[in-house]
């Protein structure tokens, strides 16, 4: 048990993504703030180690993992998949919601004003997560594209003009922060996407989307805070020497 407790949260999930909806149920972030212990957690929100250890025991047990091993990936695969599966989610989802919350805002922001914030908030998201993405698919992602294949061929490779991964990584995990924390803020004016009493179809359904995007961020996020960002870390050890 000693042993658990000092693990990580991040790579608690890493290993089984199924662990992480322990962690949603109590309102700990496992992506941004992965690097924390369970201890840890379990003293900042006063909760029974022994109680959220046995919730993630019978989580274990449960038949087959029902998730990709991504631990396990490629470095570059999973740059890929991050890409073109959450990248391309976002930017799907993004006019859809803009569009949604436009109209709620429109009809019923009035009666609701609660709204209005929230409409801001994704807006500024959605500009952030935008450029954030770009950065990665510009920047990051080609350079451990670069890296894999260098380890392949057993070539040198040069310094990046950013001197090390660890710089844009860096940029990476503080932007993720900063929407994890803007959707945290969405979350909690929208009641947890809780639709007030008097909602029309239109009013469930955005939060219904708001509540997916949120959960695609927290993997995405995790995927590259807790597996890609330290397994590039340690592949640029390889070159350094």
């Amino acid at each position: 048990m000693e042993h658990t407790l000092e693990r990580t949260i991040g790579q608690m999930v890493a290993e089984d993504y199924r662990i992480a909806q322990v962690f949603k149920n109590h309102k700990i972030d496992f992506c941004c703030k992965g690097h924390r212990s369970i201890g840890e957690v379990c003293e900042k929100y006063g909760l029974d180690r022994h109680v959220l250890l046995s919730e993630i025991e019978a989580i274990q047990e449960q038949t087959g993992k029902g998730n990709a091993d991504f631990t396990s990936w490629p470095l570059d695969l999973l740059a890929d998949y991050v890409e073109k599966i959450h990248h391309r989610y976002v930017e799907a989802q993004i006019p859809v919601l803009k569009q949604y919350l436009a109209k709620l805002c429109k009809v019923h922001g009035k009666a609701h004003p609660e709204l209005l914030a929230i409409n801001e908030h994704f807006n500024l998201s959605a500009g952030e997560l935008a450029m954030h993405m770009k950065k990665e698919e510009l920047v990051l992602f080609p350079w451990v594209r670069k890296m894999v294949k260098a380890e392949q061929q057993r070539t040198s490779l040069d310094r990046p003009p950013f001197a090390t991964v660890k710089n844009p990584i860096a940029m990476m995990m503080q932007e993720h922060e900063n929407e994890g924390e803007r959707f945290g803020l969405i979350a909690e004016l929208s009641d947890g996407y809780t639709p007030p009493a008097d909602a029309c179809n239109t009013y469930r359904v955005t939060f219904s989307l708001l509540r997916e995007f949120e959960d695609d961020l927290h993997r995405h996020i995790h995927l590259e805070n807790n597996i890609l960002f330290p397994k590039a870390e340690t592949l640029e050890q390889k070159f350094l020497g």
